[in-house]
């Protein structure tokens, strides 16, 4: 069982090769919590895996919560648990604040990765979309680690960890990732350019948390938002800004490339 959530598709891509390959059944966390579906059961020597984007050098807030919520049965000691997380550049200590959680559960990610991916965030005077070929020499270079990551999966390997953690890994994940999913994790810096909006809808269906509606787009402001910028990303016409920022950013969503040739 591979539960994963994902924004703007790395992370669904690479969750998918994986549970490809090892054939086991991959969730989607927002469907699990649009349907209430809390309590899942693990099948006799079912791996655990749990897949992820790294949010301000933390695991995303809707990941933290599905997991307080969540009921596994049918774990045994010898369950083998793992976590991947892809990031842009580095992770922090955000897989040690994973495990903390998780250990509420009285399970514990022994097998740890985390896949340097194109970046996304884009709401910060210094972030910004990767160049083309920045762009593809990342993926081009997580193939090559998924290979060997599924490798490790299949065989449950346990205490490998290769994760990016960066030069000060505290001072990014306590100190400023926690400012930032305090502070600006939220949808109310949404707007959108009216006169730009093509009405498609896309953003609605983009958004993983159903917290958009109707065209053009209104944010629903209850809390919902993962700052994942999907509805900023997956827009056809650049429609969508986070405040002021974004309107001279580029725009990234895994294929993207692909699907406009």
């Amino acid at each position: 069982m591979i539960l994963y959530f994902s924004g703007t598709g790395n992370t669904r891509w690479v969750a998918r090769q994986i549970a490809e390959a090892i054939d086991e059944e991959l969730l989607f966390i927002p469907d699990l919590i649009r349907d209430g579906r809390y309590q899942l059961v693990l099948k006799a020597n079912e791996r655990l895996g749990f897949c992820f984007p790294t949010h301000g050098w933390q695991p995303p807030r809707i990941v933290r919560e599905f997991i307080r919520k969540m009921t596994i049965t049918g774990i045994e000691e010898s369950c083998f648990c793992w976590a991947l997380t892809t990031c842009g550049d580095n992770i922090g200590e955000t897989m040690t604040i994973l495990n903390k959680e998780l250990g509420e559960k009285g399970l514990k990610a022994e097998t740890l990765f985390s896949v340097i991916m194109p970046e996304s965030y884009v709401c910060l005077p210094f972030m910004y979309t990767d160049s083309e070929e920045k762009e593809q020499s990342k993926i081009a270079q997580a193939k090559r680690q998924i290979v060997q990551i599924i490798d490790t999966i299949k065989e449950c390997r346990r205490g490998v960890v290769e994760l990016e953690k960066g030069s000060t890994p505290r001072l990014y994940s306590y100190v400023i990732g926690a400012y930032f999913n305090k502070k600006m994790v939220t949808d109310r810096k949404f707007t959108v350019d009216a006169d730009v909006c093509i009405k498609c809808g896309k953003c609605v269906k983009v958004c993983p948390v159903d917290n958009i509606e109707g065209t053009p787009p209104v944010w629903i402001h209850i809390g919902k938002c993962t700052s994942c910028l999907a509805c900023y990303h997956y827009c056809p016409v650049h429609a969508i800004n986070f405040g002021k920022i974004t309107r001279k950013r580029d725009q990234y969503y895994f294929n993207r490339r692909e699907d406009r040739k």
